[in-house]
């Protein structure tokens, strides 16, 4: 609806005059066990709000959040430029040729399983190994069809217990090979909250701290939900490199 819509443009507004570099807009929840949603239902949930937004910020840069080619399809007509995809295109067979034809940044992610499954149990010998394994096959498969812009995501929360990601992020340099940039989501998610016993809105404390770790371990990208607190975060840490 039209109100929907006015909701959604007055939080783009925030995000973006709270210093947002990034939107990344996705119909389809992928926290564990959240339930399933047709793919047309995804791309009416998407492709109207990019267009929206790109409409009235056109300088903005969106990403699409999907595991399936075809809403990245719609949503890179509608106005997105980058491509989040959670899946490694593991689970839509339109997604990788709709990666190589649209040819816009992608996002690598790491997950086993799907969001349905992704944490019954996970396993790896070791984790941070896996994830590189994985990353090595996936990107020589993306520069074989001549994909060269993409940034690595190791997918905390995904497929991981809590010992898992904090594994993972403490070996966060290990990752990606030093050619792409590596972005890291771990805002509010429960290998916080879990960890100090409390809540996802009491998580904010505990992302930044994470957020700080992983820049200085060389992130390029930070996914969140509360802008100013990372452009803080952001901010001390250029003071701390001599930069303001």
């Amino acid at each position: 609806s039209s109100q929907s819509m006015d909701l959604i443009l007055d939080k783009v507004e925030k995000y973006l005059s709270e210093g947002a570099d990034i939107l990344d807009i996705g119909g389809y929840s992928t926290k564990p066990g959240a339930e399933e949603v047709s793919e047309q239902e995804e791309i009416n949930r998407t492709a109207p709000v990019i267009e929206a937004i790109s409409t009235k910020y056109p300088e903005t840069i969106i990403s699409v959040d999907t595991f399936r080619g075809n809403v990245a399809r719609e949503a890179v007509n509608a106005g997105a430029s980058i491509i989040n995809d959670v899946s490694g295109w593991e689970l839509d067979e339109n997604m990788f040729p709709a990666i190589v034809d649209l040819n816009v940044p992608y996002i690598l992610m790491h997950m086993k399983g799907t969001p349905q499954t992704m944490q019954n149990e996970p396993e790896y010998n070791d984790v941070t190994l896996e994830v590189n394994e994985y990353f090595a096959k996936k990107i020589a498969q993306l520069k074989a069809a001549k994909v060269k812009d993409i940034i690595l995501d190791p997918g905390f929360g995904f497929a991981k217990t809590l010992e898992h990601n904090y594994e993972l992020f403490s070996k966060l340099e290990a990752l990606g090979f030093g050619e792409f940039p590596l972005l890291v989501g771990i805002s509010r998610k429960s290998m916080i909250y879990k960890l100090v016993d409390s809540t996802p809105q009491e998580a904010l404390n505990g992302t930044s701290v994470l957020n700080m770790v992983a820049l200085q371990k060389g992130a390029k990208i930070l996914r969140v939900h509360d802008v100013k607190a990372a452009k803080e975060t952001l901010q001390i840490y250029n003071a701390l490199q001599g930069k303001y």
